[in-house]
């Protein structure tokens, strides 16, 4: 394996649309997501292309691509960005059959360091799905603190349901 993170270009955010218009009605009730609640692609499309087009500083919205042997394997971002203070990260395995293998765990280790460095964060935060195991093993294994399971709707793509939130700190 020969993996690197960076930060993704907009010409690869395709990838996280295509993911989720691709994924099975399970993949995405596991990771709590409302299918109906999913933008079309071409919104999406905007809407990224309005994120970009953002300092850094400002954003709302920073995406990681996770590659391995240079073709993309995962992507993470963050969103509810505080900068100098905090953020909320998400991560996926976009083949299926790379899941639960640890490279989440790798990916995961090297996506929040550029977090922290990017946005100069002080606490990064992670809140997947409560029956999802996968994503709470893998923030555990990655140096996350658990901090509480509780009932919410994470963002605007998921429904009501049971969380559990992690999170990570530096000085």
């Amino acid at each position: 394996m020969n993996l690197k993170v960076r930060p993704m270009t907009l010409t690869e955010t395709d990838l996280i649309i295509d993911y989720f218009h691709n994924s099975t009605p399970e993949h995405l009730e596991l990771m709590g997501v409302d299918p109906t609640r999913l933008p079309t692609p071409s919104a999406w499309r905007e809407r990224f292309k309005e994120y970009f087009a953002v300092p850094i500083e400002q954003r709302q919205n920073f995406q990681i691509i996770w590659l391995d042997d240079d073709q993309p394997i995962g992507a993470s971002s963050v969103d509810k960005i505080v900068f100098g203070e905090r953020a909320n990260m998400h991560l996926h395995v976009f083949d299926p059959s790379r899941r639960n293998k640890g490279v989440g765990v790798q990916c995961v280790r090297l996506s929040v360091d550029i977090y922290f460095e990017t946005l100069k964060l002080r606490r990064l935060f992670c809140q997947p799905n409560a029956f999802n195991i996968a994503p709470n093993r893998t923030l555990q294994k990655a140096g996350f603190r658990y901090l509480k399971t509780h009932m919410t709707v994470p963002n605007p793509l998921n429904f009501h349901q049971a969380v559990t939130q992690w999170v990570i700190e530096r000085p």
